[in-house]
């Protein structure tokens, strides 16, 4: 399938859409247990049981709108049937709060074994958004691994240390926002190392 444009605003919806309901039910949903089948499950486990079809759905939409899905897409989409699906079947849900820590792990060791070989993998994904030269792209591969290692950590702790609602807040809130600062961060870079025909455009 070929890959089409889609509307900037329905994209962000469709990716951001999932999250922002997981919180606003969750916010509703918290306090109570409902019982199922002879089992009581907490307003977080039922959450996510809704939380993982709407997600399939919406990434589904976009495959359709936009005839294309990122790998980091397709990884997520994989993940959250998994261990939201451990979550549910076990009733517990340490499995589905592990999920980011099992992403940030996977794709900063994806960088970092391209780093070992010389090669920055980041640049394969990236390369027709942000134009830049060979050395820019292992710099910013490295931030970008040590940072998914930084996310990695942060849940770990958040999700063994704190509560469910702080760790909800930090899914929903602090990684976007983490995320978008980041790259905001490395305006230098992007500057330093654009290709030459880039800054003639700039100039």
């Amino acid at each position: 399938m070929a890959e089409r444009k889609v509307n900037p605003i329905m994209k962000l919806g469709l990716e951001l859409g999932p999250i922002i309901a997981f919180f606003l039910a969750y916010g509703r949903l918290k306090d109570q247990v409902f019982t199922i089948g002879g089992t009581e499950y907490s307003g977080f486990i039922v959450v996510t049981a809704a939380f993982i079809p709407l997600l399939l759905v919406c990434t589904g939409i976009l495959w359709v709108l936009s005839g294309k899905l990122s790998r980091m897409q397709i990884v997520t989409a994989v993940l959250v049937v998994v261990f939201g699906g451990m979550s549910i079947a076990f009733n517990d849900e340490r499995f589905f709060k592990m999920k980011p820590s099992i992403i940030y792990a996977m794709f900063a060791g994806i960088l970092g074994f391209g780093l070992l070989q010389g090669k920055s993998y980041l640049s394969y994904v990236m390369s027709e958004v942000v134009p830049l030269q060979d050395e820019g792209w292992m710099v910013l591969t490295k931030r970008v691994a040590l940072f998914f290692a930084g996310l990695m950590v942060a849940n770990e702790v958040i999700w063994r240390t704190m509560s469910t609602d702080a760790w909800v807040n930090f899914k929903t809130f602090g990684l976007p926002i983490a995320t978008v600062a980041f790259f905001m961060l490395q305006g230098r870079l992007f500057s330093a190392y654009a290709l030459p025909e880039e800054k003639k455009a700039g100039e």
